[in-house]
């Protein structure tokens, strides 16, 4: 939490001037108690109708200069709140967008969208209640309690015994609330994933007709959220008739001992009125003390979220790490400030080399690559196939760096790809990914993705590589591509990565939607770039990879081939069954 602070430091004005306007609004109100004992002991009691005028006007007075502290101080309390969650949103954006793959992974997509919108709200309302009422509540209520001993001592005594006891209920049920709230932020988080992957694979729900199921999942974890957060507010909503029945009993007390006073002579009726004010004065700034630290106590267990996952460390920063300081926690993947160009690359030296690499995604998980060795040259064609999870895209997502080595090394353009700036390196390699993903905007918008200086005849060129047709630059497209189909996402993907012209171009199953004629086009078409790139094309049907310079042949996380297909098809079983059923077959 305390790493959050730094998002207030722009703000340090407001957060003072908040609770100081809140202040000056709390001396008015603690003082209209007594304005209106004047007003019925010296005004009504002597019939003096211009001491009642005066009386009244000083109220009315006291209600608009209030008000006008009461608005001040929500504004500045509000503008620091949204101020402090707008840096701290755009942080975390930033950071998460810094992750590795490998932590990515581990957080899961809903847990992160959860702190970047819900808990960074609950913050924001957390710090706005904060400025605004949790100095003043205490103020009001120690200075109505010191000013009802200015008024009588003897009565006073029932606010001396009410306010600490009304303390303890109000921190007992509160002690009782927070843990059960940090379930329902934890319970949300699963509701949001479980909402996610619903709307993710919402086609694939409806291929199988699973609607009614996923309907019934999705209640039940409704319900189950449902009732921690009834659980949560039925502990919460003990605080209004707990605290109603101590103040009303010592209202009670008050009034019956002030009544016999007054009868005595020994309290005035306006000093007793004074008293009662006072005493509802304690009440409802308990009720807003309890309530402000119940939305408090969110937004810390938010803070603390949040502040989890900004200590993540990130995966794209230059540390240095002593050898004793082997506790600190350390990101996935550490950079090298030695950068390098895709213009400078030394074509003379492989441009991809993997000596006995093993990698995995877990700790103490299974080795997803095993003792992986080949090498790649620029303006060559490297395939590489495999059944389902063979590990195609590991090797490929170690060459950019998406994912680290846990034993050997890959060498990019000879040099440790641990040696590269991230950035220069991954501006040496282009990928296409398996998921095509285009983002709102027009044709042209995502495509100088892969170089923003690109004119449109080279736009337009790497287009015609990518055997795109009949579409416009100008062309608008939808969030995520909706308006087109998954072929034409997947070649405007290629043709985005082509326009970069990388030296080291990786096409990870990107052409599993194209038709046998079109993927054959566009493999002679990759024939003939200009810059010679070393070409990885990873696929499930050996029509895409047969003719390439080299094909590596995957099984289970090992190297189980590595050669043309006319070698493997004599040499190698695997890649033999695999011929025969995608083609074959």
């Amino acid at each position: 939490m305390k790493g959050l602070y730094k998002y207030l430091r722009n703000y340090r004005i407001e957060c003072f001037l908040a609770p100081f306007f809140k202040l000056l609004e709390a001396v008015f109100e603690l003082t209209v108690p007594l304005v209106i004992a004047s007003l019925i002991d010296t005004g009504l009691a002597n019939e003096d109708e211009g001491h009642v005028v005066k009386m009244v006007l000083i109220l009315v007075a006291f209600a608009f200069v209030g008000f006008g502290f009461a608005a001040t101080a929500q504004f500045f309390a509000a503008k620091a709140a949204v101020g402090f969650a707008t840096e701290l949103r755009h942080a975390l954006f930033s950071h998460i967008m810094r992750l590795s793959f490998k932590e990515t992974d581990r957080q899961g997509s809903s847990t992160l969208i959860t702190r970047m919108t819900s808990d960074v709200n609950q913050t924001q309302a957390a710090v706005n209640l904060f400025l605004r009422l949790f100095l003043r509540s205490p103020i009001i209520v120690f200075g109505a309690l010191i000013m009802a001993f200015t008024v009588d001592v003897k009565a006073a005594i029932i606010f001396a015994v009410v306010i600490p006891l009304l303390f303890v209920i109000v921190f007992a049920l509160l002690f009782m609330t927070i843990p059960r709230f940090k379930k329902v932020q934890s319970a949300l988080d699963k509701l949001l994933g479980l909402t996610r992957e619903n709307l993710t694979g919402v086609r694939v729900i409806r291929a199988f007709g699973l609607e009614d199921r996923e309907i019934a999942n999705f209640e039940e974890e409704t319900g189950k959220h449902r009732h921690l957060q009834e659980i949560a507010g039925k502990v919460s909503a003990l605080m209004n008739p707990a605290t109603y029945i101590v103040i009303n009993t010592a209202l009670i007390i008050l009034l019956y001992f002030g009544a016999l006073r007054v009868e005595s002579n020994e309290l005035t009726a306006g000093e007793v009125v004074a008293l009662v004010n006072y005493m509802s004065q304690i009440l409802v700034e308990l009720l807003k003390l309890a309530n402000t630290f119940i939305s408090i106590t969110k937004g810390l267990a938010c803070a603390n979220r949040i502040s989890a996952v900004m200590e993540i460390p990130e995966g794209m920063e230059i540390q240095v790490v002593s050898a004793e300081d082997n506790t600190s926690a350390k990101p996935d993947i550490t950079e090298s400030p030695v950068s390098e160009t895709k213009g400078n690359a030394e074509k003379s030296r492989p441009a991809v080399r993997f000596s006995h690499v093993y990698m995995k995604y877990n700790e103490g998980g299974e080795d997803a690559l095993e003792d992986i060795d080949f090498e790649s040259s620029y303006g060559t064609i490297t395939g590489i196939i495999g059944g389902t999870g063979s590990g195609k895209t590991s090797i490929v997502n170690l060459i950019p760096r998406f994912y680290d080595a846990e034993k050997g090394t890959v060498y990019v353009a000879g040099r440790d790809v641990k040696k590269y700036d991230i950035a220069a390196l991954r501006d040496m390699v282009g990928s296409v990914m398996q998921k095509a993903v285009l983002f709102k905007g027009t044709v042209r918008d995502n495509l100088k993705w892969g170089n923003d200086e690109a004119t449109d005849e080279e736009l337009r060129s790497a287009m015609d590589l990518a055997q795109i047709t009949g579409i416009e630059l100008d062309r608008e497209v939808e969030q995520e591509g909706r308006n087109f189909s998954g072929g034409q996402k997947q070649r405007l993907s290629i043709a985005r990565t082509l326009v970069g012209k990388p030296p080291i171009l990786i096409l990870d199953d990107s052409s599993s939607a194209l038709d046998y004629a079109t993927d054959a086009a566009l493999r002679k078409a990759l024939r003939t770039l200009s810059w010679k790139p070393a070409i990885f094309i990873v696929s499930q049907r050996a029509s895409t990879v047969q003719h390439a310079d080299q094909i590596l042949v995957l099984d289970d996380g090992k190297l189980v081939g590595k050669g043309t297909h006319e070698e493997l098809i004599k040499a190698c079983d695997v890649y033999k069954e695999i011929y025969a059923s995608t083609e074959q077959g």
